[in-house]
């Protein structure tokens, strides 16, 4: 991980690999932002000058390296691009700030330290830079030649190692606890990322909840995980209809997080289908590549759980991680088989690569015997979302209006983006089975939302819940932005940490 620190030292004095600036895009060219005033100074004030003769414009991303002026330690200044110059008070965004860190620190790979001389006006300002800066820089190479300690440079170039974030007040209490929140969130989410970029020969449910065990006796989190044997005399017949096609058995993990001045309990539902070929429903040729990263759920779940613990926020937070590998065999479930669920509802399988709803359905279930304040389950669940909302945006359902309201503004808050979707009653009816209880399938149109309907039959009466479909933004398979990186990027874990904190704090129902 990037070492993040904080410093009010003059920039020229700094040793330092590069100094970082703002620079954003005014009506008449590129205007430098606050921050870089002693930067801008040391070059006579021409710095946006000789930044717009280099071809900057000050755009959102963009990244611009010049020769550091004379008398400053560092041998180079990056200018990075804030986008659009505020219209009030030249404050930017939390977004626009976590960004620019996040394309700098990228900008920098192989660097050792770097001077982040970027807009910090109070401590949420430094805790949104450090976030963009310890995202931006992260990098999944444990499976190349000597990645772990980066010495091949024909591999890449090891991330950026240490930010200092000028304008930081170390001393500060404010300030020292928006760093230290900023380290606890940024770590587990960029384990998150690890876990889904993690191949699925090396990562399979035993694996997965070895990790999560080991990181529970690391916090003081409690783990606790059903094995085969446990799911079949429990009776869940979803996890185990799902897992039956592969040598990989399922698990159902459950990690709990307790304070002793919590109030209020959350409960957090992850799919974790750590491969996903479909099942003898088979995905067509080029939809097999990516599908390790089927289980980004259940890993934003364990992140998000683990972050509580090392906040020590003050609510109870259950995890449920639903973990199975869907692979063809002889002893798949097939479509046309009835599975009876751990409710004791009983679902016909019509399509076996819609196996994470059958996962889910028994983790709902037993997580509403807890009587939880409000479940929220996460899942790349339907392709039907991702073509709703595309790449970047997660959608947010749920059996309570002002509950779904609360998530989309939290995601918004701490720079996710998601869209408040219905779950329209009148779908229910396409799920009708003359055999079972429900199909695990209905109507083709709006499917993401028949999915989501699907979920809420396995919810506990009385129980307020939210389904977050992030198939989309669970793993870019395109190039890097921002502080997003290609492959896994640990969608929905800010959420679900600021979900919790809200909750601790009595803002949240």
């Amino acid at each position: 991980m990037t070492a993040l620190t904080l410093s009010t030292a003059a920039a020229s004095g700094l040793r330092a690999d590069a100094i970082v600036v703002g620079v954003a895009k005014g009506a008449k060219g590129p205007v430098v932002a606050p921050g870089a005033e002693a930067v801008d100074k040391a070059y006579d004030g021409a710095l946006a000058g000789i930044l717009e003769t280099l071809g900057a414009s000050g755009g959102e991303g963009e990244v611009t390296k010049l020769p550091s002026p004379t008398g400053f330690k560092a041998p180079v200044v990056v200018a990075v691009g804030l986008g659009a110059v505020p219209e009030k008070d030249d404050t930017f965004s939390a977004e626009a700030l976590r960004r620019a860190a996040g394309a700098a620190a990228r900008a920098l790979a192989g660097a050792k330290k770097a001077v982040f001389a970027l807009p910090i006006t109070d401590a949420a300002d430094a805790g949104v830079l450090a976030e963009g800066a310890a995202l931006g820089a992260y990098a999944f190479d444990a499976y190349k030649e000597n990645g772990k300690n980066g010495k091949d440079a024909k591999n890449g170039k090891p991330p950026l190692a240490e930010v200092t974030l000028l304008g930081g007040k170390p001393r500060d209490a404010a300030y020292k606890a928006a760093l230290a929140r900023a380290t606890a969130v940024t770590e587990e989410l960029n384990r998150a990322r690890d876990l889904i970029n993690t191949p699925p020969n090396d990562l399979y449910p035993e694996s997965f909840a070895a990790v999560a065990t080991a990181a529970g006796k690391e916090h003081g989190i409690k783990v606790q995980v059903l094995d085969e044997k446990a799911l079949e005399k429990g009776g869940y017949g979803g996890i185990l209809g799902v897992g039956a096609g592969s040598a990989a058995g399922p698990r159902l993990v459950k990690l709990s997080y307790t304070s002793p001045k919590a109030t209020k309990h959350l409960a957090f539902v992850g799919k974790g289908i750590t491969y996903d070929s479909g099942g003898i429903s088979l995905k067509p040729a080029g939809h097999n590549e990516t599908m390790k990263c089927d289980m980004s759920g259940a890993a934003a779940v364990f992140a998000a759980v683990v972050a509580a613990a090392r906040l020590g926020l003050e609510v109870n937070v259950t995890g449920w991680l639903a973990l199975a590998e869907n692979m063809p065999s002889g002893s798949a479930t097939r479509p046309g088989d009835v599975l009876r669920m751990y409710s004791g509802k009983t679902v016909e399988v019509l399509n076996t690569d819609a196996e994470g709803r059958l996962v889910l359905a028994d983790a709902l279930w037993k997580a509403s015997e807890e009587k939880p304040d409000a479940i929220i389950d996460v899942a790349t669940l339907t392709g039907a979302m991702v073509l709703a909302l595309g790449n970047r945006t997660f959608g947010v359902m749920a059996n309570d209006d002002a509950f779904r309201t609360a998530i989309v503004e939290a995601a918004e808050e701490v720079g996710e983006e998601s869209w408040p979707m219905p779950l329209p009653e009148h779908l229910r009816k396409g799920m009708d089975s003359p055999t079972a209880d429900i199909a695990n399938m209905g109507e083709r149109m709006g499917g993401g939302l028949v999915a989501g309907l699907f979920l809420k039959e396995f919810v506990g009466e009385g129980i307020t819940w939210a389904h977050l479909d992030i198939a989309g933004p669970a793993f870019n398979e395109s190039g890097p932005f921002g502080y997003t990186p290609k492959g896994g990027t640990g969608s929905a874990v800010r959420t679900l940490v600021r979900l919790a904190e809200l909750t601790a704090a009595g803002d949240l129902g």
